[in-house]
């Protein structure tokens, strides 16, 4: 039996010239080839549409004897992570999300920092000699992920990114699985969500005013307007203090823009309104920033101030995110059903919600202390408890 390749069109469903047959080549349908080739039967897909380019590639094979396989393009570790970090640059996700994806991928770190902060994944390659991202399988995965020197919980966000950046990997062709779905997440007893008591916000907002010095008289001033912000909207620090001033009409506050294309308001109390009138501001369209500089440097810094409140006041544990905490709290223990709160809070999903507030839903406990109190009118010896002096207990003897 001679040799011979046919190449032709497989025609899609959708292509209005399937009825046509093979014999029509107008279209942009995928190109396959059909035939003989040293004695074996070929019948596969070309990965090409360009007819011209079937041709020639057919040609190659011809001349070889046998199909070519093109040998896979090697993509250097340095290259895939900055493709990656442009394509997550184009899809404009925030400042903070950018910077944990290039602590994971693409950080440097002087050798001296190495035994206390986590080496990123261009680091590790290039420590272990691994110069393509084709090198990487499950055993190198394993051992970068053991070179971490994160906490659980801050360890199993860092695992969701490294599986977000694989199976772009995988999505691009460059990796024939994600290897990082094998690796397990760590164990976490996460502690529940402990907002600040009222005798503790006293103490925070008392210490504000001892807070600053020379040249910073207002400092504390404008610290305090902005913990009690933080504190009655449910604002992350950062969003906070970068809060502008007309999202606030009266006393209600622009959250944000929910998926829906609905816009999200909240209500503050009178006296927060008046404590932030009375701000001296550092800009015309801030309260809290100057609209220069990155996020990052505005949120370290009122985080740092915080925490010098918080030991000024003896409380222990005084993070910030603990405002926002007590706000949400505070909603479900005046009964306020979580899915509302979860949309104050601009959570995604009220699933996350619920993994941090869940213990604090006060319509839950009410619940359960209804289902205790119907099971127990069921139970015959709660109905007769008049009667159970009548028994014996502990071996006593039974009142005639």
């Amino acid at each position: 039996m001679s040799d011979m390749l046919n190449i032709y069109r497989r025609h899609l469903n959708a292509c209005p010239h399937k009825p046509k047959g093979r014999k029509y080549r107008q279209c942009r349908c995928p190109i396959w080839v059909d035939g003989t080739m040293a004695g074996n039967r070929i019948l596969k897909a070309l990965d090409l549409r360009d007819w011209k380019k079937a041709i020639e590639k057919i040609r190659d094979w011809e001349l070889a004897g046998s199909p070519v396989e093109e040998a896979p393009k090697l993509i250097p570790v340095q290259d895939a992570c900055v493709s990656f970090m442009g394509d997550a640059r184009a899809r404009h996700l925030s400042d903070s999300t950018m910077k944990k994806y290039r602590l994971l991928l693409t950080n440097e770190l002087p050798v001296e920092d190495r035994e206390r902060f986590s080496v990123s994944l261009v680091m590790f390659c290039r420590d272990k000699g691994l110069r393509f991202i084709q090198e990487l399988n499950m055993d190198w995965l394993l051992q970068f992920r053991c070179a971490w020197r994160d906490g659980a919980i801050s360890s199993q966000k860092k695992l969701e990114r490294l599986r977000a950046f694989w199976r772009w990997l995988v999505d691009q062709g460059w990796s024939e699985r994600n290897f990082a779905m094998k690796l397990r997440p760590p164990k976490i007893t996460e502690p529940p969500t402990m907002p600040f008591t009222q005798d503790e916000m006293v103490a925070i907002l008392k210490a504000c005013a001892e807070h600053g010095g020379p040249g910073q008289l207002h400092y504390g001033v404008r610290l305090r307007a902005l913990i009690l912000l933080a504190r009655y909207s449910g604002l992350r620090i950062g969003d906070a203090a970068s809060c502008a001033v007309e999202r606030l009409d009266g006393n209600r506050l622009f959250l944000y823009t929910h998926k829906t294309r609905v816009m999200v308001y909240s209500r503050l109390p009178l006296f927060v309104v008046e404590a932030l009138d009375a701000t001296p501001r550092v800009s015309e369209k801030y309260w809290f920033w100057t609209g220069c500089g990155s996020m990052d440097t505005l949120t370290g810094c009122w985080r740092r101030s915080f925490a010098k409140v918080c030991r000024a006041a003896n409380i222990v544990g005084g993070h910030p995110h603990r405002l926002r905490d007590t706000f949400a709290v505070e909603l479900l223990l005046a009964g306020i059903p979580i899915e509302r709160v979860s949309v104050l809070l601009g959570h995604k999903s009220v699933r996350t919600t619920e993994q941090h507030y869940a213990a604090w839903v006060q319509a839950r406990q009410i619940q359960v202390e209804q289902d205790l109190a119907a099971a127990w009118a069921m139970d015959p010896i709660v109905g007769g408890a008049e009667k159970l002096d009548t028994y014996p207990l502990h071996g006593s003897k039974a009142v005639s």
